[in-house]
């Protein structure tokens, strides 16, 4: 659905199941000094561990860069949280990367002049924050080398002898490279609509676009699937402000303006934070990035670099479409080029003149990752399924790559 269609390894897959705990998944951002932040709070232990925090003095420096550890959160809720705590406005905080909601992260974020003894008094029982520095720069996206993971697979049912030896095969063949998908955290999960959405957008179709946002269905519990079918068949919004349950507040912000004002589709949406909002148009990018991933291979000119490439590295790229997009020349531009065509795209139409909030100018991604370090840390009986095996596994990526990427071609199941 997502355009995820091909693997890069030869290796029969291991199976297995992520994320059954929290503590199977632990993300530590390398910061760009190159430094890899620890968890101190979380981690495979039962209880959070408290840890003391000393504001040290300043001389006139304007923000204090902090170590942010949290435990099965999203970034914006946690900052929603600390901001909440310290009464003041999330535009204070900046932050280097999306980090996964379910697993132990921990990353860095600063504080414009945040008032100390607040912060000092800030308690959550899911978010520690550790470490503070003054600096006289605030953390901006993109401000990391990339991430170090520590994951576990549980529910294996091979033999311990066959695991090693068929994780150790497909380990030396990703060392060689793996294709670079955008995984289904950029889609939206179960639903696997935020490109969809995105892709209304792009259209000027914005009614159609909030309609399938509001009300497209999915395994979701039954009071929010039932919201969600009476919504799209009545269409009315006031009924619907009683019946979706107040945790999805972002569907209730939308609804509650469009309460007000039926057919201010725009200003619904942009009821939303904005950088949730571009999340949407960066999802459609990212599924056509994808498509011409399947293309090369498709065709036949696979992932190397080849004539008319446009490399980073020595790396062949491919497109993320915007209006400023430069794209490559020879078969790997034809290919760019179908894939737009297929789409009925055009540059142009990824500035969304009447949503400003919903242009993308463009850019260009490495078609291969490659993991760094990866190795086995142990094979061991699974303690949460009896006569099973786990696997911990660690390895680094480079910024804006995802760690499913790797686990799929391991595990070569959805």
């Amino acid at each position: 659905m997502t355009g995820i269609k091909y693997y890069s390894t030869k290796t029969k897959g291991i199976g297995g199941r992520i994320k059954r705990k929290i503590s199977d998944f632990i993300v530590k951002e390398i910061t760009l000094e190159g430094k890899t932040l620890e968890p101190k709070a979380f981690g495979p232990w039962d209880d959070k561990r408290e840890q003391p925090l000393e504001i040290p003095m300043h001389n006139g420096e304007e923000y204090l860069q902090v170590s942010m550890e949290k435990f099965n959160y999203d970034v914006n809720n946690a900052i929603k949280i600390i901001t909440r705590g310290m009464h003041c406005s999330p535009k204070r905080i900046g932050y280097a990367g999306m980090k996964d909601k379910r697993g132990i992260t921990i990353q860095k974020i600063s504080i414009w002049n945040p008032d100390a003894e607040k912060l000092l008094n800030f308690r959550s029982r899911y978010i520690s924050i550790t470490e503070p520095e003054w600096k006289n720069n605030k953390v901006e996206i993109g401000g990391l080398i990339g991430n170090e993971f520590e994951l576990t697979v549980r529910e294996i049912e091979i033999p311990e002898k066959e695991l090693k030896k068929e994780t150790e095969k497909c380990i030396k063949e990703m060392e060689k490279g793996v294709i670079n998908y955008f995984g289904e955290q950029r889609f939206g999960g179960n639903r696997e609509i935020t490109h969809k959405v995105g892709e209304k957008f792009i259209e000027g179709k914005f009614e159609e676009a909030i309609m399938l946002y509001l009300t497209s269905p999915s395994k979701e519990e039954e009071e929010i699937a039932i919201a969600r079918k009476n919504l799209l068949e009545t269409k009315d919004f006031s009924r619907a402000i009683k019946e979706y349950p107040k945790k999805f507040r972002y569907e209730r912000a939308i609804i509650h303006h469009l309460c007000k004002f039926p057919k201010d589709f725009i200003g619904a949406f942009q009821k939303l934070p904005r950088h949730l909002v571009y999340l949407f148009a960066h999802a459609y990018q990212s599924y056509l990035f994808n498509e011409i991933l399947n293309k090369r291979i498709d065709e036949g000119i696979g992932l190397g670099a080849t004539e008319g490439d446009i490399l980073e590295d020595g790396i062949a790229t491919a497109p993320l479409f915007g209006f400023d997009s430069k794209l490559a020349e020879g078969k790997p531009g034809e290919i760019e080029k179908k894939v737009l065509k297929e789409h009925d795209r055009k540059l142009g139409d990824f500035k969304v003149k009447s949503f400003p909030e919903m242009s993308c100018s463009g850019a260009r991604k490495k078609i291969l990752v490659f993991p760094k370090n990866i190795k086995i840390k142990e094979i061991t009986p699974d303690e949460l399924s009896e006569g099973k095996l786990k696997l911990a596994l660690s390895f680094s990526l480079d910024k804006g790559n995802y760690a499913t990427t790797i686990l799929r071609e391991l595990m070569k199941t959805q």
